[in-house]
């Protein structure tokens, strides 16, 4: 009986295997700071961020990131005083309503109205279908959809939750003691963040040759045509090959975090990105996992991850291109050779 053969992920990488395997990150040991619960969110990824800061020779002056959805990474990077401001920004007007009130000192505002607020059915829909006066009152009624649609998702045509968790329907995720205290505690920080709702692209150039700015950077994953960032986000449209050349100038640092396609591997290795794969879990608890990208993820070699070979690491372009012609003056008939 033939024994089974284990096939990797990446062929023509190597591979550190180790017994140990890293877990997935339990996101119940890291503290929520975001008000926002849906599909996409990066919680899972906070202890790698931490690491990443860590590993840093200098503490970054400013932290950019370019799409922010629930801002888990940026307030993380603020309540643990990893760096000194961040810059969140974000496309989507129904998300960018919530962070623009938290930075207009609303915030305060928002804890009593959802502490207040009775959630039945019949509420909720009179609540988010009500033509919003004012910024604070439309960041109400997102916080009011990602906390009582299905998946906690934005996108056109989400609806409300029917069984929920435990059967419990629209109040399976509606605590309005523990948001309350979220956007409380969003207060204390509110100085030190700068919002924006526009093109995350246009950031990463304006940034870009800052040495003490740093990225992190996790775009919504449609490259190769995946259809999880068309069904979750309105605005899902985003040239990748023009992110990855903006990642190309950047001075500082920064992470990519992606789906793990073949399209974004060849996107990487274009741009001569390093990568990595780290684990995690979806929303149905299934094992996952995402890639890492970056200039240098030096900080990540004592996980067991794939690999490419080192000797792809570290060279120019314009190396490339100088080894690529000595190699053709190589084959290249001289005079005396010819027939």
């Amino acid at each position: 009986m033939s024994s089974a053969k284990q096939e990797f992920l990446f062929p023509e990488h190597e591979y550190t295997t180790r017994h140990d395997s890293p877990k997935p990150v339990n996101v119940a040991s890291v503290p929520q700071r975001s008000p926002f619960r849906y599909p996409g969110g990066k919680t899972w990824f906070v202890p790698t961020f931490r690491k990443w800061i860590g590993s840093m020779h200098q503490r970054p002056r400013l932290l950019v990131e370019p799409f922010a959805g629930g801002g888990i990474i940026s307030l993380t990077a603020l309540f643990e005083d990893l760096v000194d401001s961040v810059l969140m920004i974000e496309l989507d007007e129904e998300i960018a309503a919530v962070w623009q009130a938290v930075v207009h000192g609303d915030s305060k505002w928002l804890a009593r109205r959802i502490l207040n607020f009775e959630l039945t059915r019949e509420t909720v829909l009179d609540a988010v279908s009500a033509c919003a006066k004012s910024t604070r009152e439309r960041a109400f009624q997102t916080v009011l959809k990602n906390r009582t649609f299905h998946g906690g998702i934005l996108a056109d045509g989400a609806g409300l939750l029917k069984y929920g968790e435990n059967g419990k329907g629209i109040r399976s995720r509606w605590y309005p003691g523990t948001l309350a205290r979220r956007f409380e505690n969003l207060d204390v920080v509110r100085p030190r963040i700068e919002f924006r709702c526009e093109d995350g692209l246009r950031a990463v150039r304006e940034y870009a040759s800052a040495s003490d700015v740093v990225f992190f950077i996790d775009p919504p994953y449609t490259a190769g045509g995946k259809k999880a960032g068309r069904r979750l986000y309105r605005h899902c449209e985003i040239d990748h090959e023009d992110l990855f050349s903006a990642c190309e100038a950047i001075r500082g640092d920064f992470i990519l975090t992606y789906d793990n396609a073949e399209e974004v591997r060849a996107l990487a290795r274009r741009h001569e990105f390093q990568m990595r794969l780290i684990p995690m879990t979806n929303t149905h608890h299934a094992r996952m996992e995402e890639l890492v990208i970056g200039k240098n993820l030096a900080w990540l070699d004592g996980l067991p991850a794939v690999r490419e070979p080192r000797g792809q690491y570290g060279k120019s372009k314009r190396s490339t291109k100088r080894s690529k012609a000595q190699a053709y003056r190589k084959k290249k008939p001289t005079p005396n050779t010819r027939k």
